[in-house]
């Protein structure tokens, strides 16, 4: 199994070397997108002395544009911010046109729980014909329902939208199952929420007091017609979906922390329209979540939370067209430059949105070139 390991990050990669011997049997690469900051550069070089990778900081993610894009290169580049989370998408492009039969991605505070290999859960539940299937009439599956808490609370992960109607956990399960393009792992440790809820159980520092023990299912394949909110801190999937898995540019107008959700969004409409299917469960990681300000997370999010409200009703309304990843991806596009102007009221979010779709259309051009 040849796989792409991609993880962004501007700490010591510590976690990176506990999941090691979860490499063993694989052609395995690590694609590190970091800032190229010397000292951490240099811990890190130590660390993962005896792991294939491959480290990209602003420079060299310059160079590898402008080698391939020529004086295009300038314009392509802009697709990548800076200093965030959705700088994995520089990573997700690198594995893309290596080609590697899956590309994961983990965050550098998860590190490995569950004794069966990481690698190997998550493809066994890409590429098994198997797992339970929830459907949900309300259109959106809490993913946090699969896990046991210490607490005895209903909790919604980051991302999931706020109405009535979608916080009502009315699913339907059968056991259809199926292969999947992308697998989304979950955590033991702390869940992934967002500010609001964390404030709300006394995580003033950032970190909930209500805590994941364990999961109840290890495949559970989300039925057609059906969201769930996408954390990319411990994903899988086949190289197939990177045209239609740009993640969101982040940390611009003060909004941040959505860029997964939202990619995951259009993901699975695009996966429902293709016929495919993407699935949550197995493997387990270790969420060790650093101490941070609640607050600041709060305010990044705030914009994002209003936006995501409405952002996910336009995308399960769009009729969309295509056969393959790109073209369906290009066609929403098209739809949300259509309806985002009429749904939107305010300037700043219609501005927002206006230049997401602008950085989508780059990521197409990118992809394409590099098929």
């Amino acid at each position: 199994m040849k796989a792409s390991i991609v993880i962004a990050s501007i700490n010591t990669l510590d976690n990176v070397k506990a999941f090691e011997p979860a490499l063993t049997g694989h052609d395995c690469k690590v694609i590190v997108v970091d800032e190229g900051e010397p000292v951490i550069r240099k811990k890190n070089e130590k660390i993962l002395a005896n792991i294939p990778h491959e480290n990209y900081g602003t420079q060299e993610r310059r160079e590898w544009f402008k080698r391939r894009f020529g004086p295009a290169y300038r314009k392509l580049l802009t697709v990548i911010p800076k200093r965030c989370h959705a700088e994995t998408s520089f990573g997700f492009l690198v594995a893309y046109e290596e080609n590697p039969d899956i590309i994961l991605e983990i965050d550098d505070d998860v590190f490995p729980f569950e004794k069966r290999p990481y690698i190997d859960a998550h493809t066994q539940n890409l590429l098994r014909n198997d797992g339970a299937t929830v459907d949900c009439k309300e259109k959106w599956y809490n993913t946090i329902e699969n896990l046991i808490l210490t607490q005895e609370k209903t909790l919604f992960p980051r991302g999931h939208p706020y109405g009535i109607r979608v916080r009502n956990e009315d699913f339907t399960w059968n056991n259809h199952g199926g292969k999947c393009v992308l697998n989304m792992g979950l955590w033991a440790g702390y869940p992934d929420l967002d500010a609001l809820t964390i404030l709300y159980n006394n995580g003033f520092n950032g970190r909930c007091s209500i805590e994941a023990e364990g999961r109840k299912r290890e495949k559970i394949v989300v039925g057609k017609g059906t969201y769930f909110a996408v954390c990319s801190m411990n994903t899988a999937f086949l190289p197939e979906i990177v045209p239609a898995f740009y993640q969101l540019y982040s940390n611009f107008m003060g909004i941040d922390r959505f860029d997964d959700i939202w990619s995951g969004i259009f993901l699975k409409k695009i996966t429902d329209h293709l016929n495919k299917k993407v699935c949550v469960g197995a493997p387990l990681v270790d969420h060790r979540k650093r101490p941070r300000d609640v607050f600041k997370d709060l305010r990044k999010e705030l914009e994002g939370v209003m936006i995501n409200e409405k952002l996910w009703m336009l995308v399960d309304e769009a009729k969309i067209e295509g056969a393959t990843y790109a073209d369906a991806y290009g066609s929403l596009i098209e739809e949300l430059e259509k309806t985002v102007p009429k749904a939107f009221a305010e300037l700043s979010h219609r501005k927002f949105l206006k230049f997401q779709l602008e950085k989508m259309r780059l990521w197409l051009r990118i992809t394409d070139r590099l098929a």
